[in-house]
């Protein structure tokens, strides 16, 4: 089958504090007179946003695009999109582009939203006949009805996102390019957005999809692209992609320190310290399934009088799939704790959570912080699978000729009885009995 998408040794350079074009003839020359003052400033600096990226997609295919922050995702949709020209290379594309990649993309901030439908399809080489069809349907998914013809300069950032999404996934194009820009809308919207992507997969046309979240990826992509500082790094069966994107992120190890605060994951208000996984006394990524594990993170406080500060952990699996989520706060604590409520002068601070023996299965699990402040929410400092352990299971709960593993995510030891309903005798029933006389 034909590819519909064909990208062969794609390299995109940067040059470090240079403009990336130049508009008019003046502009050009203003930059070759300039260029003499800055005294050689930069020169020869530069970066490989993209570094010989091959690969192919066939009609029909929702492949992932993941990689961590900087190893260039969204310079390959731009490129793909034609945003923004390789510096070597070569794409080919058999079918009408569809982009979404920074909220607004292709919109006019001076027109309407019903103007901006009309543009966005009028550029996608659609006919006026064949936009009106769909005008409804788009209006709706984005539930901006009242503000269609409001220029949408005015719109919130959540009604912009809406509305280029809608228009994006329902003016039919046969490629469809999606980033991380689904993280802006809430809870719902990207629920909404996910279940139009599916339907939009299951019409055999192609989505290209960038995501930090793991499980979207799982649920929609059967196929992933993972890159690595601008490099094509694997290409496969999405779980196996999924797998090794977290166990090149993680740390290997049961600690990651952050010595110095200037230099560590947060802002003026919080900063990580450390992360360290405890089991059996010390530190250890690898515990026994029958002991319990306890996640150490240490964070400053950098704010005077600072209250409602929080600690999340994320634990997933190696499928991105988030197993357990937990935080210190009153209200998923089981324990008592005035910490959360207190004012807090600065100063380094550890938040200590302990999961139980016996309690997640075997096999590999992935930590994620998050420093938060709550009313309202407020993320201060992330740490994205920062460190990663091993559950290994000695056997305590398998019953001698019982076989393997137990399935599960989770392995818990739970209050079982089993008690009689009837005498022995009663349940035996007559034939027993008659067998039992002869």
């Amino acid at each position: 089958m034909k590819p519909i998408v064909r990208v062969e040794g794609l390299s995109k350079q940067y040059r470090l504090g240079a403009r990336a074009r130049h508009d008019t003839l003046r502009d050009s020359l203003m930059s070759v007179l300039k260029s003499p003052l800055r005294g050689g400033r930069g020169a020869g600096e530069t970066l490989w946003a993209l570094q010989d990226v091959s690969f192919e997609v066939a009609p029909g295919e929702v492949v992932g695009i993941v990689g961590r922050n900087g190893a260039g995702k969204s310079t390959l949709l731009k490129v793909l999109s034609r945003i923004t020209e390789p510096t070597s290379g070569r794409v080919e594309l058999y079918g009408r582009i569809g982009s979404l990649l920074e909220v607004g993309t292709g919109f006019h901030p001076e027109l309407t939203g019903r103007e901006n439908i009309y543009l966005n399809g009028a550029i996608l080489g659609m006919r006026r006949r064949e936009i009106g069809a769909k005008f409804d349907e788009i209006v709706a998914f984005a539930e901006v009805e009242r503000f269609i013809d409001t220029p949408v300069k005015r719109y919130s950032s959540g009604m912009y996102m809406r509305l280029a999404f809608a228009v994006a996934a329902h003016l039919e194009p046969e490629i469809l390019l999606v980033d991380e820009v689904l993280a802006v809308g809430d809870a719902a919207f990207q629920k909404k957005c996910l279940g139009k992507m599916g339907e939009v997969a299951r019409e055999g046309r192609t989505v290209l999809f960038v995501s930090h979240n793991m499980t979207a990826v799982n649920q929609l992509c059967s196929r992933a692209v993972m890159l690595s500082d601008g490099r094509l790094a694997l290409e496969g069966r999405t779980q196996e992609v999924v797998a090794e994107y977290f166990r090149a992120g993680s740390d290997g190890g049961g600690e990651r320190v952050w010595p110095d605060p200037k230099r560590a994951p947060g802002n003026r208000r919080m900063r990580l310290r450390a992360v360290r996984l405890i089991s059996g006394g010390h530190v250890n990524n690898e515990p026994d399934i029958d002991k319990e594990l306890a996640i150490e993170v240490e964070f400053w406080n950098l704010v005077p009088g600072a209250r409602n500060q929080a600690v999340n952990i994320y634990i997933s699996d190696a499928t991105g799939t988030v197993v357990l989520s937990t935080a210190n706060t009153p209200a998923a604590n089981s324990v008592e704790d005035d910490w959360f409520r207190q004012n807090h002068e600065p100063g380094l601070f550890r938040s200590v959570c302990t999961i139980p023996a016996n309690f997640l299965n075997e096999g590999t699990y992935y930590v994620t912080v998050y420093l938060v402040t709550l009313g309202p929410i407020s993320v201060e400092a992330e740490a994205p699978q920062v460190l990663s352990f091993n559950v290994f299971d000695t056997g305590v709960m398998r019953e001698p000729g019982a076989g393997g593993r137990w399935d599960g995510v989770v392995r818990v030891r739970l209050p079982w009885r089993t008690e009689p309903l009837t005498p022995p005798d009663a349940a035996t029933g007559d034939d027993a009995a008659g067998g039992a006389a002869a």
